[in-house]
């Protein structure tokens, strides 16, 4: 398969499994897949701003250069005090995290407690990539813009309880 530009969305949850695994849900799955070609990577790294994680898949590394020129033409241009050398550090050292057809990952522990991982994470969709949550880190975050996302993550953590124990 070719590397492409994909676009990820919505949301999902994933709980951790045996052997200390995590599926990465089909939707966001299939695009990872399409952006790293005939590779199982997923890319993650510190967002460098919120205390989550950022996914991807290895198309977009093609991408870093692009997006820290853009990045600072954007805060250049709002004439904001911006810190370069956090963003293209937390841009620039991801983890390729190999997954198997199923979509099984082990988070790398040292990504889980800098995000306050334990035993769930929320994924949300943002175009280009997507975060990774963990649950209650996501409901503490003042955003107003995230309402419909924290009920979606409620909804569906509650649903993937509620399917382990049948």
């Amino acid at each position: 398969m070719e590397r492409g530009a994909v676009r990820y969305r919505g949301y999902d949850v994933a709980l951790r499994g045996e052997k200390n695994r995590y599926v990465l849900p089909s939707p966001f799955r299939k695009p990872v897949m399409a952006s790293s070609g005939p590779e199982r990577i997923l890319c993650l790294t510190q967002h460098h701003k919120w205390k989550c994680l950022t996914g991807f898949g290895l198309s977009r590394v093609d991408m870093i250069d692009e997006l820290i020129e853009k990045e600072i033409d954007r805060q250049t241009k709002l004439g904001i005090d911006f810190d370069i050398d956090t963003y293209v550090h937390s841009i620039s050292n991801f983890s390729e995290v190999p997954f198997d057809p199923s979509g099984r990952f082990v988070l790398p522990e040292y990504l889980a407690e800098v995000c306050g991982i334990k035993d769930e994470l929320f994924f949300h969709g943002a175009h280009d990539h997507f975060t990774v949550w963990a649950p209650d880190v996501f409901y503490a975050m003042p955003e107003t813009a995230f309402e419909g996302a924290k009920a979606a993550c409620r909804i569906k953590l509650g649903e993937a309880h509620a399917g382990r124990k049948k």
